[in-house]
């Protein structure tokens, strides 16, 4: 007997075990909320895919563009995560961003009881919520908000580095000047004079992904760029350093390079440089995750949020990886999507696709 086919849209075109969807129901993933429901044939129900319920057996599952199309099918919606009405993990979200305005904007720092009380919630129950969307905590979100305000103004040079420490919510000096060479790498004054005082050191070597710019300040490499054109690449670095006293590399820096282009022909030999990392506290734990992921394996952008302990905060980390300008020794190549496949790059997907084959780590990147 011929089987009648479901409604369009509502029967996966892979098994349901490779299907990404499936897999955000597995994680209970809020992320995919909104985007889809699933209805279960046993129970009559259609869910969100964070719904908390005991997960039912794929092959009682079918996936709905949305909840009317569940509904038409003749499934009603879960009493538990109410998959019709509007998302708690959207309130939820809603309420962090108001934090999040609520930092922005204070003049002074505000406190944990501050905010909690504003979001009407307790103060433990706030913390967790805010860092486990933002992947920071509030007192960090607010330092790396006020290091960017400080990092704009000294760029616009517009008032002395110490009225740009106040207006930018500083209650004292010695607070900013604690953190304010991790986060510029260089002093205030030197990065206020576009890197006036720094001195960089640089070389260009070729690979068989194209040109390679290392440039190394005094506290260790701050740059590694790839792309297609030599001279472009100086610009990049130019850029960020308008002032700063740029060196052509002498012959133990050309060693350097000559390590770095030995790297990306055969990875397996390894890297090991001293860094300048330059970026906010967030940026600076992925990037620590990052170098963490073995040689020759990939992880996803929630696998790096769970490790860093903000399992909500996904987005903020392909945001970190896209910020990375230390190609190859912080690796984001080693980065995909949740189902496997290949994302953006900085320096281009064929140059992430490259980097992976020759470190043999592809098998779930096709």
């Amino acid at each position: 007997m011929r089987q009648h086919a479901l409604p369009r849209g509502t029967q996966p075109a892979v098994p349901i075990e490779d299907d990404p969807r499936w897999i955000a129901v597995v994680d209970r993933d809020s992320r995919f909320d909104g985007t889809f429901v699933y209805s279960v044939k046993t129970t009559g129900i259609y869910c969100r895919p964070s719904c908390p319920s005991r997960l039912a057996k794929p092959g009682n599952i079918r996936f709905h563009a949305h909840c009317a199309a569940a509904e038409k099918a003749g499934f009603r919606p879960c009493l538990r995560c109410r998959p019709h009405e509007a998302s708690l993990a959207h309130d939820h979200a809603d309420l962090i961003v108001a934090a999040c305005r609520r930092i922005e904007t204070a003049q002074k720092q505000l406190s944990l009881d501050q905010l909690a009380k504003a979001a009407g919630l307790s103060p433990f129950h706030f913390h967790r919520l805010f860092k486990s969307i933002t992947g920071l905590s509030p007192k960090a979100y607010g330092a790396a908000h006020r290091m960017n305000k400080i990092h704009k103004a000294l760029s616009a040079g517009e008032e002395s580095v110490t009225a740009t420490i106040y207006a930018s919510g500083y209650q004292s000096s010695s607070r900013f000047y604690a953190t304010s060479k991790e986060m510029l790498g260089m002093t205030a004054t030197a990065f206020r004079e576009g890197g006036n005082l720094a001195e960089i050191r640089f070389a260009l070597g070729e690979t068989s992904l194209g040109s390679l710019l290392v440039a190394c300040s005094a506290q260790g490499v701050c740059a590694i760029f790839l792309g297609d054109d030599p001279e472009a690449l100086v610009h990049e670095l130019q850029g960020r350093f308008p002032k700063a006293h740029l060196i052509g590399g002498d012959e133990g820096f050309e060693a350097l390079v000559a390590k770095v282009v030995g790297f990306v022909e055969t990875p397996a030999r390894g890297l090991d440089l001293p860094l300048d990392i330059r970026g906010t506290a967030f940026q600076h734990k992925v990037w620590q995750a990052l170098c963490e992921v073995p040689f020759g394996e990939t992880a996803s952008y929630t696998d790096i949020a769970r490790r860093i302990g903000a399992p909500k905060a996904v987005r903020a980390v392909a945001q970190a990886c896209a910020a990375n300008k230390i190609a190859v020794a912080i690796p984001c190549h080693r980065i995909l999507r949740t189902d496997g496949s290949l994302s953006g790059y900085r320096w281009g997907v064929e140059r992430k696709r490259a980097l992976l084959l020759k470190e043999g780590a592809t098998k779930n990147s096709n």
